[in-house]
């Protein structure tokens, strides 16, 4: 397969020399003389004049102004002002700008022409960015929504992903962990696959991101917030198609900013947060401790303390954020430019993320504007440091509350019985420092009229190293140790196509077709030391301290993969009339992840339109917008492990076959895989009917879709069919097995504008939705590890033949007997409790996400609030379940008021998964809510100095209104099995914060 990527790369690259070496000779110095001589003759006339905005007169800088059907064009500086040349009296003039009513204006005998724009209250105009280009809002046939940077939620924000949590129909965003730079959950339209995972395909200026991780955290920590100007969401199969096999869990396109030709700015933009825990687990109190302990028949430990363990653990953080950018540009050119650092501190103490990052992208005209050449280059340095943080939390939730914290001196007081967290900051952390350049050069060249050509070299690279050090601990006997991991990830992107646009009055086409190939290469490589001292050289610095340096206790290890993917895909858009829309997306993906026999995917896509609203019957009713949508597509999804089509073996001296009847095998090498070269593509077929409408001249809008998509050859790891086979497991896709995702998305948004400058804006979203495993050969495909005393062995998920993804699977909890044991369902009748008697006792995807949202406006004041929920779903409190008890309460651990409820309970009761720990995960949170006040930098007479300032005060994640007891309903730890994702489980989850941003923004 690297022979086919090398020879068509060739061939990609001498078509892409051809193409340039034509457009030299066009466009040849004597040619381009004698087209300016030509044009020298022609007696221009000079237009000037002013862009305002209707409702405040104030100037529109970088509006553009363009002469119809002709090649002159100008943009508006900062005070509105712009300068074109046009040919004669009959001349007209195009103007146009983002969010207004486009106009086309008569010259006639006029030299100075003042334009007043209305704003386009419907937005039909906003261009949405679709793959590989952007189209009109009203013209999309897909399920696109598009989010813009005045929308985006305020607050702290680590991660892209925060900034639309609850702002798109049929988009679950949950932040799993308050940690900062903690892992974001997307999830669009359900989950699909059993182990290929449901992330969606992310898009940064049109250069597609690898899924893999390089380090830890979430893979879009790198990207500023403060640099985002969009972020389209592409969520039905007609969008996505034409990103192929990577589009069956959606595509996110996230597009930056960009610097406006004739307007230079300057932004600054400062912030300070304040976060505090939100919400504590209920344990029981000193005093209430002293109380129920005795209850159990044990001896009280009472060292005279009182204690507050997630006091001591927890800190008041602060959160300081600096960003400043600058964008301008001349006639062919447009930059931007900025910086950017945010210090963050966890509630949890000791836990700090550090970021700093760059950007600086420029779009430059050639040939009159014929060769465009776009730059993004983005870089970035994030350092996180972190505590034991699962080791802590297990700790301060079961400490004894009578156990001081600190001497009367304050020192720290050690304790082999309870153990002191400070002891934890002082002596184990954990250090990641990620460094990412990220960037593309997109030339696109006009070939002829209508026809432009467009390459996009793109690279991503990142490293990072992780040492996980243990200092030697004078409670504890354990040695010291030091691991470090380091991690490199080379994403190499090279696309080349062609787009043709061609219209008249009735008619408007549009087509695209290009070749795609994208290598990414990643590699570990890890080593450790034992055995050094504190003080002197830090072993982070000098590993060769270590006194234990033997192969035995650390053998160096690490691995490394290349994934290739080589792609064609196209695409035709026809409108006829401006009323009837078509839309249809080809792509073909070759990958090496798959088999030989397989290597190539298939996948189309079909989408039509209706705009009712601009037939002659509808003109006079009460929609300014109606648009019909239906589309159905194939998509694919690749996000498995590498090389599984291919046979591993394993060679260790303890590893042989069974050669003889008895005795000690010889050692040898192993099967420890089986090759499957026919493994495919895992395919999601989708269908969805969307309507978008407008009411009152565009103030009420909102769209209703209606989706099913269906995954199949669903791929699995699984244990070979013959029982004599030589290895252990085999890849395959599992044939008839799928898991259906189905259901139903609303949005409202409402604006007004009042003549004396009041503005609102109200909305919201709510998506209800199905999900179903279906044809599964397995009873049950388990997931959700547990471990401990009593439950290991045991699952709490699994995947159930008519049931959803995240079913919990377990026992049936009735009650506590007259013995004081648990009382459990008997399915089958024998009388005894066992892994037969579990029952599917609901799901951990929520049924029901929805979001509301308000906004006001009023001379210098804005204010904004913005609510989230789920329902239907459930969560397993996995902490309950291992730490909370009567038993645990008996041997002098903390617990909860819940734990010990039954009075009757026995303290020698089991502690079996079961639906006793199963518990709603429903919830409404005020998500944030922001109040600011603009200066009027005129009357202050500043505004030669600021053309803006902006206070602000913002709280985030003010409140929660659940049922559930934990620190967050919204929680999901990987507790995966052999790599069979699992869902809504809680055990020793980062609390999240409760937190206060204090901002100031202006502008030169």
């Amino acid at each position: 397969m690297n022979k086919i990527y090398s020879h068509h790369l060739q061939r990609c690259l001498k078509l892409f020399a051809a193409a340039l070496m034509i457009c030299c000779c066009f466009f040849s110095p004597e040619r381009t003389f004698a087209m300016t001589s030509t044009a020298s003759i022609i007696k221009l006339k000079t237009i000037t004049g002013k862009i305002v905005d209707a409702q405040d007169g104030m100037p529109l800088p970088g509006a553009g102004v363009s002469v119809k059907g002709g090649t002159q064009s100008a943009t508006t500086d900062g005070n509105g002002n712009y300068t074109i040349a046009v040919p004669d009296d009959n001349s007209i003039l195009v103007v146009s700008y983002v969010g207004y009513v486009t106009q086309e204006i008569l010259v006639g005998n006029r030299t100075k022409i003042d334009i007043t724009l209305k704003g386009n209250a419907t937005d039909l105009s906003q261009v949405v960015v679709v793959g590989y280009g952007t189209q009109n809002k009203k013209d999309v046939t897909g399920s696109v929504k598009s989010i813009k940077s005045e929308d985006f939620n305020k607050g702290i924000i680590t991660s892209p992903q925060q900034l639309l949590q609850g702002k798109v129909s049929g988009v679950n965003v949950t932040s799993a962990s308050g940690e900062p730079g903690g892992s974001m959950g997307v999830v669009i339209r359900g989950s699909g696959g059993v182990r290929s995972g449901s992330s969606p395909l992310y898009v940064i200026d049109g250069l597609p991101l690898d899924n893999s991780n390089t380090g830890s955290g979430d893979p879009l920590t790198f990207i500023n917030p403060q640099d985002i100007e969009s972020i389209d969401v592409l969520k039905d199969a007609s969008a996505t198609a034409i990103y192929g096999s990577r589009g069956a869990n959606g595509v996110i396109i996230v597009t930056t900013k960009r610097g406006k030709a004739g307007t230079s700015t300057l932004n600054v933009a400062t912030s300070l947060g304040v976060s505090k825990l939100a919400r504590a687990l209920p344990l029981l109190t000193a005093d209430e401790f002293r109380v129920e302990v005795p209850k159990t028949g044990a001896v009280l430990d009472d060292k005279g303390g009182n204690t507050d363990w997630q006091k001591e653990a927890m800190r008041t953080a602060y959160t300081q954020n600096y960003n400043l950018n600058l964008g301008g540009g001349a006639d062919k050119l447009a930059y931007f430019a900025s910086i950017g650092a945010q210090k963050q501190e966890g509630i949890i103490k000791k836990n700090d993320l550090n970021k700093y990052s760059g950007r600086f992208n420029v779009t430059q005209k050639f040939l009159d504007d014929r060769l465009i050449l776009d730059m993004n280059v983005n870089v970035a340095n994030t350092k996180q440091t972190r505590p034991p943080i699962s080791t802590i939390l297990a700790n301060v939730v079961t400490n004894n509350p009578t156990y001081p914290a600190k001497d009367a001196n304050g020192n720290p007081i050690a304790s082999l019985v309870v153990p002191n967290p400070a002891f934890y900051f002082d002596f184990e952390k954990e250090t990641t420092v990620l460094n990412r350049v990220i960037g593309n050069v997109s030339p696109s060249l006009r070939l002829i009229k209508g026809l432009v050509y467009k390459a996009n070299l793109g690279i991503d690279n990142s490293t990072a190293t992780r040492d996980a050090l243990n200092m030697p601990n004078p409670i504890t006997t354990r040695e010291s140790r030091l691991e470090t991991f380091n991690n490199i990830n080379k994403n190499t992107l090279i696309e080349n196509y062609l787009t043709y646009n061609w219209a008249n009055t009735k008619h408007n086409i549009s087509a695209l077709a290009g070749h795609s190939y994208q290598r990414i290469f990643v590699q570990q490589r890890n080593t450790s030391i034992n055995r050094f001292v504190n003080g002197g050289i830090d072993p982070i610095y000098n590993p060769g301290v270590g006194q234990d340096l033997t192969l035995a206790n650390n053998r160096p290890g690490g691995f490394a993969f290349i994934n290739e993917l080589q792609s064609f895909f196209g695409r035709v858009t026809y409108q006829f009339n401006n009323k009837y829309l078509f839309t249809a997306n080809f792509r073909a993906d070759g990958s090496s992840k798959f088999g030989a026999n397989n290597k190539y995917g298939y996948f189309p896509s079909f989408s039509a339109g209706w705009k009712i609203s601009e037939e002659e019957f509808m003109k006079n009713s009460i929609f300014s917008n109606l648009k019909l949508r239906a589309g159905y597509g194939v998509t694919g999804n690749q996000e498995i492990p590498p090389k599984i089509t291919q046979a591993l073996f394993s060679s260790l001296a303890a590893s042989g076959y069974p050669l003889y009847p008895t005795g000690a095998y010889p050692a040898g090498t192993t099967y420890t895989r089986l090759a499957n070269p026919d493994i495919q593509w895992e395919t999601s077929k989708q269908t969805d009917i969307g309507l978008d409408f407008g009411l009152f001249k565009g103030a009420l809008t909102g769209t209703i879709d209606v989706f099913r998509k269906v995954s199949g050859n669903i791929l699995l790891q699984v244990i070979p069919a013959d029982p004599i086979q030589p290895a252990p497991e085999v890849w395959g896709n599992v044939e008839d097995m799928t898991v259906t995702n189905k259901g139903i998305e609303f949005e409202l948004d409402y604006r007004h504008k009042a003549e004396n400058g009041f503005t609102y804006n109200i909305g919201g979203n709510i998506t209800y939705s199905k999900n179903k495993v279906e044809n599964s050969p397995y009873t049950v495909i388990p997931a959700g590890s547990v471990g401990g005393a009593g439950l290991t062995g045991q699952t709490i998920n699994g995947y159930v033949n008519n049931q959803p993804i995240g079913t919990f699977f377990m026992r049936e909890y009735l009650g506590i007997g007259a013995n004081g044991l648990s009382i459990y369902r008997d399915l089958d009748g024998d009388n005894l409790s066992t892994d037969k008697d579990r029952v599917s006792a609901g799901t951990a995807l929520p049924t029901t996400v929805y979001s509301f949202y308000a906004s006001a406006s009023y001379k210098g004041f804005d204010l904004s609030v913005n609510f989230n929920g789920v329902a239907g779903n459930k969560v397993y409190d996995y902490t309950h379940n291992q730490s909370f008890s009567k038993l645990n309460l008996s041997r002098n651990a903390n617990t909860t008021r819940e734990a010990i409820a039954e009075a009757t309970e026995s303290i020698n009761n089991n502690n079996f998964v079961s639906t006793r720990y199963l518990k709603s995960g429903a919830f409404l949170r005020l998500n944030n809510l922001a109040l600011g006040y603009s200066l009027n930098t005129k009357d202050l007479g500043i505004n030669k100095w600021f053309s803006t300032i902006r206070l602000s005060v913002t709280g985030q994640n003010l409140f929660v209104i659940t049922d559930y007891p934990g620190y967050d309903p919204e929680v999901n730890i990987d507790r995966s099995i052999g790599g069979v994702s699992s869902y809504g489980i809680d055990y020793l989850s980062y609390p999240k914060a409760k937190s206060f941003i204090f901002g100031l923004n202006f502008s030169f």
